[in-house]
């Protein structure tokens, strides 16, 4: 499809499940003025175990889905998505399907942001398996901040417990205990730990109860706000090929009714839900 006449359309935001509604959220708090249509490919999560090849093709299916419902612009609001997707799909698959489009993710600017936050250079990371295993973070890091240490912890609990809506039970004070130690018995010098998982806002009183106060906790979606808020400014040929209209959509490849009852939790407000295949 080529783009000299193209319609402003919504900003497309992806995830694998629940999470990337906590960064919707944020988004929607500093550019409300913008039409979103989420879309959640709940019936196939978690991506977080899945192989980048798996994980590759499912969040291809889902762009081109988006793109097919009118979005210029697409989010990956998921960390497994942004690790193990992303770069493909920017360097190979756009050119293809539309080289005026974008799609943009959730690593990159939290990356930029921790080095505002640390002062010692030891920088934690709780991960699903997945984007731990991908090394994600450390890559990037080491391309902004070469002389940053980067320690990963897979935290392969904290998903199950907040789509459980454990987040607040005893179940969640021992799994959050557990991995802050493990991430912290591998350097005393770590200050600063990204949440590097979109699910893990719902945890963040729990992490903050535990946590030492001298180790700063970075949770991503007022930092992906930020990091819209400036991408739009400085691309004003984007900008406006997103439509104004202050609408959202929800879209799931579950059941609807599912969906919109607990995307509750994660918005803070009752949603209606669509279901659909990709």
């Amino acid at each position: 499809m080529n783009s000299t006449t193209t319609i402003a359309g919504p900003i497309g935001v992806f995830d694998s499940g629940f999470g990337g509604l906590s960064i919707l959220r944020e988004i929607r708090k500093v550019l409300p003025q913008y039409d979103y249509l989420f879309l959640g490919d709940n019936a196939r999560a978690p991506y977080g175990s899945r192989s980048f090849d798996i994980v590759y093709e499912f969040t291809l299916q889902a762009v081109r889905y988006l793109f097919g419902h009118g979005c210029q612009l697409v989010i990956l609001a998921c960390n497994t998505a942004s690790a193990k997707a992303l770069r493909t799909i920017q360097q190979h698959d756009l050119p293809v399907i539309d080289p005026m489009r974008r799609v943009l993710g959730v690593i990159r600017p939290t990356v930029e942001k921790v080095g505002d936050i640390t002062h010692t250079g030891h920088v934690g990371v709780f991960g699903t398996p997945g984007t731990i295993q991908s090394q994600s973070y450390n890559i990037e890091i080491a391309k902004l901040h070469p002389s940053f240490k980067v320690y990963g912890q897979a935290c392969p609990m904290w998903v199950p417990l907040v789509e459980n809506q454990e987040s607040d039970g005893p179940g969640a004070d021992y799994f959050v205990q557990k991995y802050i130690h493990a991430l912290l018995e591998q350097s005393a010098q770590i200050d600063a730990v990204i949440l590097g998982c979109t699910h893990y806002p719902l945890l963040l009183d729990k992490i903050k109860q535990y946590m030492p106060a001298s180790v700063s906790v970075m949770p991503q979606g007022e930092i992906v706000a930020a990091s819209l808020v400036d991408y739009l400014r400085r691309h004003p040929e984007m900008e406006v090929r997103c439509r104004r209209g202050g609408q959202c959509r929800y879209l799931t490849t579950e059941d609807a009714d599912k969906f919109s009852s607990l995307a509750g939790v994660f918005l803070g407000e009752t949603v209606s839900a669509e279901k659909v295949t990709l």
